[in-house]
């Protein structure tokens, strides 16, 4: 698929990972069509890049709703080749697990596809949906050491199980989001022509596109880097674990998916290693002498100890080998996402 005049819907453009995608798609020549909740936020998005006359944005004010996309697919549809669908609900503080983290995300996936199959049938080709390592693996199994994690594996909570917490209730909500598109796609084949494929990222890291966002706020992932930089010399700190990925390789992958015809169809799970909090905080000793002496050092050398016990394998060759490039490492990955949270600090 050529990028020149390809037109590209990206759902959820001002989030995170989603800028990073809309950034690599201007740059490598396709024309973007982003959705973000309201005038002022997309207004805000446009401003980011120069107003680039590649780059327009539609409203979508609540991905959950019922027909959520239709107004943007009636109005865009004939043009889009390509939907990149990204936004999906993030919500720990609840206690409604159903109606704010598992029907959402289910909702937000099937009104996309119900909204394509409807007004763009004939011209979508190619479909990528943000999923997440939650959809292959339960929280339970990634602290299992004896459990290996690949692109074949699914989370094994139900619908019942999975709303015993925030946490479990969100890896859910991944899952069933994640299963609702592979069934739309098996239930409307003959109405529809596009192809799926899937993300699976494990822990986003990595620094976000525009530095000022940060002041607006930082995603779930990287507001555990956030945490430690700001720790105390004789703090404690939770020692978070699991795989991790750099939102810049994410953001490669979302156009390797649809550029790559082998991709079409699968899962990729993105995953450089394995990570502990204990790890990040050895990178922010060693590598921020302004640090030093100041943080939080736990001890020191111990993450690849504490992982060995105490989370789950990772084996996503085959998602490297689709792929074909390298992944940031995790220095690299925690030096810039940490360099400019200090910029931020420094600034306020």
């Amino acid at each position: 698929m050529t990028s020149e005049k390809t037109t590209v819907f990206v759902s959820g453009a001002t989030g995170f990972i989603a800028l990073h995608v809309v950034d690599d798609l201007l740059k490598a020549g396709y024309k973007v069509i982003g959705s973000g909740r309201s005038k002022e936020k997309n207004d805000g998005l446009l401003k980011k890049f120069n107003n680039n006359p590649n780059l327009s944005m539609e409203v979508v004010e609540d991905i959950a709703a019922p027909n959520a996309f239709d107004e943007a697919f009636q109005k865009r549809g004939k043009d889009i080749k390509v939907v990149l669908h990204i936004a999906s609900p993030v919500q720990f503080n609840t206690t409604d697990f159903e109606n704010d983290l598992l029907i959402p995300a289910v909702n937000g996936t099937e009104s996309i596809l119900e909204a394509i199959k409807k007004y763009a049938a004939d011209t979508v080709e190619k479909v990528v949906i943000t999923s997440s390592v939650a959809a292959l693996a339960a929280p339970t199994d990634m602290s299992n050491n004896g459990f290996v994690v690949n692109e074949e594996s699914w989370n094994k909570d139900t619908w019942e199980s999975c709303q015993a917490d925030a946490i479990t209730a969100y890896c859910g909500s991944k899952k069933f989001a994640e299963r609702a598109a592979w069934d739309f796609v098996k239930e409307n084949q003959s109405a529809i022509k596009f192809t799926i494929s899937t993300i699976n990222p494990g822990f986003v890291f990595g620094p976000q596109l525009f530095t000022n966002s940060l002041k607006n706020g930082i995603n779930s992932s990287s507001a555990i880097i956030a945490k430690l930089v700001r720790s105390k010399a004789s703090g404690k700190f939770y020692n978070f674990s699991g795989p991790f990925i750099d939102v810049r390789d994410v953001s490669k992958a979302h156009l390797a998916a649809f550029e790559n015809p082998k991709c079409a169809g699968r899962r990729l799970f993105l995953c450089e290693d394995l990570f502990c909090s204990q790890d990040v905080v050895d990178v922010l000793n060693e590598e921020f002498p302004q640090l030093k002496g100041k943080i939080a050092t736990g001890e020191p050398g111990s993450g690849p100890g504490y992982l060995a016990k105490n989370c789950c394998k990772c084996d996503n060759s085959e998602t490297k080998r689709l792929l074909g490039f390298k992944f940031h490492s995790f220095k690299n990955c925690i030096v810039d996402t940490a360099s400019q949270l200090l910029e931020v600090q420094n600034e306020a």
